[in-house]
């Protein structure tokens, strides 16, 4: 015979129904009784390396120098700037044209010339805006210690003034100013 549930007191109200596991479950879950904890790989075992030769550190330390990244910087630079001063020549209705002589047509020789000409323009002031950037970027940052946002900051404001110095004074301040804000939209936007 199956015993019978215990009964309640006659005329007593019945007591409450224990809880679900499923409620208790998510108390433990999300509700006032989660504890957080830290991710600790070393508590699952880890994930094994072994230990790096003295020809990976020395590779690690020359990628991680300033030299390395100014070096990089200037590269990424005249590569991008080529590129973008051969789009934004391909894209010119002057490019060729002689203001000598506005109604001759110019030649596919001469718009190349003059495409490869404005594709080398950029990509040098690319790979100098760059490698001074980066290199700033480096220095701040190994003097600060910290990598952090103000470092993009301080060297976009570096940078930026130094280039913008060769005009004046007005020009040196804004250059500042424009580049730091661009440093810190584009620094915002990656992080």
């Amino acid at each position: 015979m199956a015993a019978a549930p215990p009964s309640s007191p006659a005329g007593g109200p019945e007591p409450p129904p224990p809880p679900l596991q499923y409620s208790l479950l998510l108390q433990h879950l999300v509700g006032e009784q989660r504890r957080p904890r830290a991710w600790d790989p070393s508590a699952l075992g880890g994930i094994p390396s072994p230990p790096k030769s003295e020809e990976q550190k020395m590779v690690e330390r020359a990628m991680e120098s300033c030299a390395f990244k100014a070096v990089l910087a200037c590269v990424g630079g005249f590569v991008l700037g080529g590129a973008f001063g051969v789009f934004t020549a391909g894209i010119d209705t002057n490019v060729g044209f002689d203001p000598k002589d506005p109604y001759r047509t110019p030649t596919a020789k001469e718009v190349l010339k003059d495409m490869g000409q404005r594709g080398i323009s950029y990509a040098k002031n690319f790979a100098i805006v760059g490698a001074m950037f980066s290199c700033t970027e480096c220095v701040v940052e190994s003097y600060r210690g910290k990598s952090d946002w103000k470092n993009s900051v301080i060297s976009g404001c570096i940078t930026g003034g130094a280039i913008g110095f060769r005009a004046g004074l007005k020009a040196g301040v804004i250059g500042c100013g424009g580049f730091a804000a661009f440093s810190a939209a584009i620094d915002y936007y990656l992080r």
